[in-house]
């Protein structure tokens, strides 16, 4: 009976020492075995972000946050970092661009060709050669579209446009001679603009063309067109012009000079006011060939009789400003 005192006893100091958890009790109870310890285990364990600009670099664990963490941050949060998006890296130029690029800077101090050196003609004939082998379209007639448009002169061979090019007449220059062609109405239209001090003209011929093959081309002109003067915003006479070799000052003669910018100025306004003066090519020299031997959606190379050569630049094309 003894024994079983004893061992009643035992029991009932050892049951008194495993009581529950008071809610005083700093340290938390331990939990079953089967368990989960959310303070351990990160609530994400792996986070997608497809939004633009952001990556998520990893999640991080509770313990990773340190004593001073922000109090109610929730443990194992995915940090999202926000990325800049990567440029696209510059698309590298082409041969063929390097080799436009190269063709148009050779014109410059040429004059459109007028005053070329024997060398600097040399190289412009080596790139042409080069990109006429390259030429994206083989059989430009059958791409009338691609020929469509106004067309401005950078260079030529072309030893006719040379004495226009030369500036005959003292006060007045070539701004710029291009070509605009039609393809639905097989028409061409060759354009010289002039400018003075006083005002603008132009003088162009009209002319029809036929399909001879997939390169070539058979122009006949019909009339030439003489534009309506137009006058300058600001007139402009400079101090003194070089005319046949010698220079003429004309300070001397300022006021007779305004006299006469008046008096043109009246003149200028009045011919303004009239249509541009046509008139009809009849002769046999009215019929030329042209070859196209390179065209794209900017630059187009062609030959014509003789073997002159014609670079035009699209108007509106970035090349026109190198």
């Amino acid at each position: 009976m003894a024994s079983v005192f004893s061992l009643h006893q035992l029991s009932c100091k050892t049951l008194s020492k495993i009581s529950p958890p008071s809610q005083f009790n700093s340290k938390p109870a331990l939990s079953p075995p089967n368990s989960i310890n959310f303070n351990k285990t990160p609530l994400i364990s792996s986070l997608k972000i497809s939004g633009p600009g952001f990556r998520v670099v990893r999640a991080v664990p509770d313990n990773e946050w340190g004593p001073e963490k922000e109090e109610g941050a929730a443990a194992g949060v995915a940090v999202a970092v926000a990325v800049a998006e990567e440029e696209p890296p510059a698309k590298e130029p082409t041969e063929i661009e390097l080799l436009k690029k190269q063709l148009v800077d050779s014109f410059y101090g040429t004059d459109r060709g007028l005053r070329a050196t024997s060398e600097t003609r040399a190289e412009i004939v080596e790139l042409i050669t080069k990109l006429e082998a390259k030429n994206p379209t083989p059989a430009p007639t059958e791409a009338l579209t691609l020929l469509d448009g106004k067309w401005i002169l950078a260079y030529t061979s072309f030893v006719g446009l040379f004495p226009l090019l030369s500036r005959t007449l003292a006060l007045v220059k070539v701004e710029e001679i291009s070509q605009t062609i039609d393809s639905e109405n097989f028409t061409v239209q060759n354009s010289v603009l002039f400018s003075g001090p006083l005002a603008t003209t132009s003088l162009s011929t009209n002319a029809k063309f036929e399909v001879r093959s997939p390169k070539r081309v058979q122009i006949k002109f019909e009339e030439g067109i003489i534009g309506t003067p137009q006058l300058t915003d600001s007139i402009v006479l400079p101090e003194n012009v070089e005319f046949l070799g010698t220079k003429i000052d004309f300070t001397p003669f300022k006021g007779l000079i305004t006299s006469v910018q008046d008096t043109a100025s009246s003149v200028a306004k009045t011919i303004s006011s009239q249509p541009p003066l046509k008139f009809s090519i009849s002769n046999t020299n009215t019929e030329s060939w042209l070859l196209t031997t390179y065209l794209d959606e900017e630059l187009r190379i062609s030959r014509g009789d003789a073997g002159s050569i014609f670079v035009l630049i699209k108007e509106g094309s970035p090349l026109l400003t190198l």
